[in-house]
C-alpha cells in the first residue's frame, strides 16, 4: 500500500501541466542543495582545524561537546523555517480508500527524506574519525556520532509536531524567539554556558552506548507523539478549525478610517496571517529586526573620526523596510487567485494598491519603532533609521512596487517560503539593483563634499519630498496596472 501511494505521488506530478517547468526547477533546487551540503561536508573536514584556532592550547574534544548545545539551537532555528508539514497533501489523500494511520506514515517517513536529516552527520562524521576514534576508538566515535544523529533526528519529529500544533499562534513565535534570546545572549552576557547542560550527555557517549540508547528511544517516542498528533487531527476541518476560529473577523481597526483601500487593507492582512507563506514573511521581519547586532557591534564597522559608517545606510533601510522589501518584491502575485475580482469592480485596482501601500507604511512604522532601541549604540544609528525609514516610505516603496509589476507571476499561497519560488521572476533579482544603489546615490555625494549627517539630512529630505508627491508616485504604479491588466489577469489564470 505504501507503494501505491508513492505511485499516486508520482503520477500527479508528472501529470501535471506544468510538469517540466517544475522538473527543471527541481534539479536547478536539487543542485543547489548538493553545493550547500558540499560545503556544509567541507566545514566538518576542517572543524578540528577551526577549534584549534578558535580553542588554541584546549582540548578539542571538550570543547566540541561543550558547544554542541548551539549546533541543536541552530537546528531548531532553520528547522522551524525550512521544514514543511506533511498535512498539506491530506486533502488529495483522505478521500482514497486506505487507512488513515498508512496515509500519515507515508506522509511523515516521506518528510523525513530531506537534506536537512544529513546535515548533522555531514558536518560532525569528519570530526569522529579525525578526533575521536584516536582517542577512544571505533566504538567511541560511533557511539558519539550515533548521539548527535539520533538528536538531530529526534528535533526532526519534534518539529513536525511544534510547529502543527503553535505555528499559527504567538506561542510557537514567542518559544523559536526565547530559544534563540536564551541561547545566543546567556553566552554572549556570560551569565551561563547553556554547553554545560549537555556536555555531560556527549562526553558519556564517548565510553558507552548508554546515551545513544536513550536518544534512540526519545527519537521514537517523538515518532509516535508526531504520528499519533496527525492521526487525531487528521481531518480537513479539524486542521484548519483552530486557524479559523484565531482569525476570522480579525482586523486593524486604524485601517477603517481610509475608506475602500483601508478595507482592501485589512483583507491583505487577514490573507498574510491566514496563508503559511505570507505569514512566514512577516515572522522573518521580525526576526531580521535584530540584524543591525550584526553591524552596530562589529569594531570593524566603526567609522574614523566618529562619523557613520556608509555600511549602515543599508542596514538601516533593510531594518525600517525589510516587510516592505520582502512582501512589497512579490506585489500582484500574492493577490493573483483573486485579481479579476478587482478588476470587475470600479477602482478595484486603484483601492487595491492603495491599501498595499497602506499595510506597507503601517509595518514599516512598526519596524521603525522597534528599531528605536538601538539607539543605545549611539544617537548617529538612530538618525540612520529616522533617514532610511523616511526614504522608504518616500521612494523605495514606489521603486519596489515599479519592478514588482513586470510580469508578475501566480502563486500558491499555502505552500511554504522556504525553497518556494512561485511568484519570482526577473524582477525580484533586479529589485536588488535600486534597493543597493538607490540610498547611495543621495547619501555619498553629500557625505563625501560636507559630511555623513548631511548625507543623512539629504536622504531625509528626499524621503518627505516623495512622501508629499505621494499621490502622483502611486498613481504610475496604478497606471501600468491598469494599461496591463487583461495581460496580468491571463499570466495568473495560468498554473503555477
Amino acid at each position: 500500500m505504501i507503494f501505491e501511494l508513492i505511485k499516486l505521488q508520482f503520477l500527479k506530478s508528472f501529470r501535471s501541466t506544468s510538469f517540466a517547468k517544475s522538473a527543471m526547477a527541481n534539479v536547478l533546487l536539487g543542485f543547489l542543495v548538493l553545493v550547500l551540503l558540499s560545503y556544509v561536508f567541507g566545514a566538518g573536514i576542517f572543524l578540528p582545524r577551526i577549534i584549534d584556532t578558535l580553542a588554541e592550547g584546549q582540548d578539542p574534544i571538550v570543547v566540541l561537546n561543550s558547544y554542541l548545545i548551539f549546533f541543536f539551537l541552530g537546528e531548531f532555528m532553520y528547522r522551524y523555517f525550512l521544514q514543511t508539514l506533511p498535512v498539506i497533501e491530506l486533502e488529495s489523500l483522505l478521500h482514497l480508500p486506505i487507512g488513515k494511520g498508512r496515509i500519515i506514515s507515508m506522509l511523515l517517513i516521506r518528510s523525513f527524506i530531506s537534506a536537512l536529516s544529513v546535515i548533522a552527520i555531514l558536518l560532525f562524521l569528519p570530526s569522529a574519525f579525525q578526533i575521536i576514534a584516536p582517542e577512544y576508538g571505533n566504538s567511541g566515535a560511533v557511539f558519539w556520532m550515533g548521539s548527535i544523529v539520533l538528536t538531530s533526528w529526534t528535533l526532526h519529529w519534534f518539529m513536525l509536531w511544534f510547529k502543527q500544533r503553535f505555528e499559527d499562534g504567538l506561542t510557537g513565535i514567542i518559544a523559536v524567539f526565547a530559544i534563540l534570546a536564551l541561547g545566543a545572549g546567556s553566552s554572549y552576557m556570560g551569565w551561563f554556558n547553556l554547553g554545560e547542560l549537555t556536555k555531560p550527555i556527549f562526553d558519556f557517549a564517548l565510553t558507552s552506548p548508554i546515551p545513544m540508547a536513550v536518544l534512540a528511544v526519545l527519537m521514537i517516542g517523538t515518532f509516535i507523539l508526531c504520528r499519533r498528533f496527525y492521526l487525531d487531527n487528521a481531518y480537513l476541518e479539524d486542521l484548519a478549525a483552530e486557524d479559523e476560529i484565531r482569525f476570522v473577523g480579525q482586523s486593524i481597526g486604524f485601517f477603517s478610517q481610509f475608506g475602500m483601500a483601508g478595507e482592501l487593507a485589512n483583507l491583505e492582512w487577514k490573507l498574510i496571517i491566514r496563508h503559511k507563506k505570507s505569514r512566514t514573511y512577516l515572522m522573518l521581519s521580525a526576526f531580521f529586526l535584530l540584524y543591525g547586532l550584526i553591524f552596530y557591534t562589529n569594531p570593524v564597522y566603526e567609522s574614523e573620526g566618529g562619523g557613520i559608517s556608509a555600511i549602515f545606510i543599508f542596514v538601516g533601510v533593510f531594518i525600517t523596510g525589510i516587510f516592505m522589501i520582502q512582501y512589497g518584491q512579490q506585489f500582484l502575485s500574492w493577490n493573483s487567485g483573486n485579481f479579476d475580482f478587482f478588476l470587475n469592480r470600479k477602482d478595484g485596482v486603484e483601492a487595491l494598491v492603495k491599501g498595499k501601500y497602506l499595510l506597507f507604511i503601517s509595518i514599516s512604522v512598526i519596524c521603525f519603532l522597534a528599531s528605536i532601541p538601538y539607539v543605545y549604540f549611539g544617537w548617529n544609528i538612530l538618525l540612520v533609521h529616522i533617514a532610511t525609514f523616511l526614504f522608504n516610505i518616500g521612494v523605495m516603496i514606489h521603486v519596489i512596487i515599479y519592478f514588482a509589476l513586470w510580469k508578475p507571476k501566480p502563486m500558491d499561497l499555502n505552500k511554504g517560503a522556504m525553497f518556494n519560488y512561485e511568484g519570482v521572476g526577473a524582477a525580484q533579482f533586479l529589485i536588488i539593483i535600486p534597493l543597493m544603489a538607490g540610498p547611495y546615490l543621495i547619501y555619498l555625494p553629500f557625505s563625501y563634499l560636507v559630511n555623513d549627517y548631511v548625507g543623512l539630512l539629504a536622504l531625509g529630505i528626499i524621503g518627505i519630498i516623495g512622501i508629499f508627491a505621494f499621490k502622483p508616485l502611486s498613481q504610475i504604479n496604478i497606471n501600468r496596472i491598469n494599461s496591463n491588466r487583461y495581460e496580468i489577469s491571463s499570466s495568473f489564470r495560468q498554473e503555477s
